[in-house]
């Protein structure tokens, strides 16, 4: 089993990153801003007090942990700006600190800069909403990041075209550039089942250094 640190846990993703967890085991701690927000309680599971833009606060909630999960939002889309890019330098600031124990980082991340079947990305459809745009851009902007660090092990996940809550299956398809489509004519998963897969790459490592999708 391992030790997690879980930012982003009350969140509509992290809160499912979190029961998925927990329910197989492992020992997570959620690094959160207000912890009166976060209402789960568990026999493996810390609530910590720490800012994600902090690398200071970073390296002291990772050290001793085997994998760091980021699944912070934004809300609207400036705030998705000004916080998922900013925050995955911020953990790799924080990582690069810890030296031999530095854990691995997996990132939840956008669904935007995937390739459709055109050719082009998701984030250039027509008649996308600017704040949509925003969110994609911003998921984007900390992907191409994540891209120029060689010296940590991380991971990035990006979701189908359409995530929400929904039924826990348990199975999913996984892809990597491309935007995965169902039979359907849908690109879609819901976020227990991305929870699921994200869960499945802490514990079977397949994705180290890359971004990965998941779909029905």
């Amino acid at each position: 089993m391992s030790t997690i640190t879980l930012y982003g846990a009350t969140g509509t993703i992290g809160s499912r990153v979190l029961a998925e967890a927990l329910r197989r085991g492992h020992t997570v701690t959620a690094v959160v801003r207000d912890p009166a927000k976060l209402t789960v309680t568990h026999p493996a599971l810390t609530v910590a007090t720490g800012d994600v833009l902090d690398p200071a606060s970073v390296a002291e909630h990772a050290k001793g942990s085997a994998v760091v999960v980021s699944a912070v939002g934004g809300g609207d889309g400036p705030g998705h700006q000004a916080l998922i890019a900013p925050s995955a330098e911020s953990l790799v600031a924080g990582l690069r600190t810890l030296g031999t124990d530095t854990p691995r980082l997996i990132a939840v991340g956008g669904a935007g800069s995937l390739r459709t079947p055109d050719g082009k990305q998701v984030w250039d459809t027509q008649g996308l909403p600017e704040f949509l745009l925003q969110i994609m851009h911003a998921h984007g902007d900390a992907l191409d990041f994540l891209r120029t660090v060689t010296d940590l092990r991380w991971t990035s996940l990006s979701p189908a075209a359409t995530i929400a809550p929904g039924e826990r299956t348990g199975t999913y398809r996984e892809g990597l550039e491309d935007l995965l489509i169902g039979t359907d004519g849908e690109s879609r998963i819901s976020t227990e089942d991305y929870a699921v897969a994200l869960v499945d790459e802490i514990e079977r490592p397949k994705h180290i250094g890359e971004r990965f999708t998941v779909a029905y």
